[in-house]
């Protein structure tokens, strides 16, 4: 089943955040169904720094690479803002489709971005991502065009859901509106905007939690988490490298890993 196939249809489907073989191998293992490479967890794990626009093109290529090796699940691709105009967009589009992506989602930041979860954002001009959507358009083979907007934050709700559905006449497939602040601006989005929808999870974020049932409930097709994995990793290294300092072995640490046969058996299945 194609992803747009698979989009159409219930229940609502949950794509993982990872940004390396090894999570997404772990997700496929779990039994997802599609993946989300993050832009901001590639720049977590692979710079050690913030979702501030320090990672490119290169970088998710090099992820998206991997990751294909590694499992045929669907991967939805995090392109930030295009990495440029409307021209970069074509470029962007097509190298990361011939890496693998089934999807490829891209946002109205300005350069550079920031994480659609802080402050601090500014927003193009309506017109300008409607040539990067049509650049998207122009480049893909069969890649789904999701197209962001980020101006809630800014100029608020009825500013992005009038964006998404310039976004929408333009010819994005799916629209992510980000970081709705509360349950009435997540339930609106879902009522109003008539193509397919994605809604995004960001523990600690903005948006409130809301599970993958409920988010079904109010229109939507897809719902990301795109640092869950990223978070846990961090706080799980943290403390295994504290208990390791403190006590100088990890032997009390042996239930909250794979050890060394579990992991190889993971590996090479």
């Amino acid at each position: 089943m194609d992803l747009l196939t698979r989009l159409n249809k219930k229940p609502i489907l949950i794509a993982p955040g990872v940004f390396d073989a090894l999570t997404a191998l772990l997700a496929e293992r779990a039994g997802f169904e599609a993946l989300y490479l993050s832009g901001a967890s590639i720049s977590y794990s692979s710079l050690g720094l913030p979702d501030r626009a320090y990672t490119g093109l290169e970088n998710v290529v090099h992820a998206l690479g991997k990751i294909r090796q590694r499992t045929s699940l669907p991967i939805i691709c995090d392109a930030d803002n295009g990495y440029g105009n409307e021209e970069n967009v074509n470029f962007t589009v097509r190298i990361l489709e011939q890496n693998g992506a089934a999807a490829i989602q891209l946002e109205d930041q300005v350069s550079p971005k920031r994480c659609g979860h802080l402050s601090g954002k500014e927003v193009v001009e309506p017109n300008e991502m409607v040539l990067k959507i049509k650049a998207a358009i122009s480049a893909r083979k069969n890649a789904l065009i999701i197209a962001r907007t980020d101006a809630l934050a800014i100029e608020g709700v009825d500013s992005a859901i009038e964006r998404a559905m310039l976004y929408t006449d333009a010819g994005a497939d799916m629209i992510f509106i980000e970081s709705p602040r509360n349950i009435e601006e997540v339930k609106r989005i879902g009522s109003e905007i008539k193509t397919l929808k994605m809604l995004n999870i960001v523990e600690g974020g903005k948006t409130p939690l809301i599970s993958a049932a409920k988010a079904e409930g109010m229109g939507y097709n897809l719902v990301i988490y795109p640092g869950s994995a990223i978070r846990i990793i961090s706080k799980s290294v943290y403390e295994v490298f504290a208990e390791l300092k403190s006590q100088g072995t990890t032997e009390g640490l042996l239930d909250r890993m794979f050890n060394f046969n579990e992991l190889q058996k993971i590996l090479e299945t």
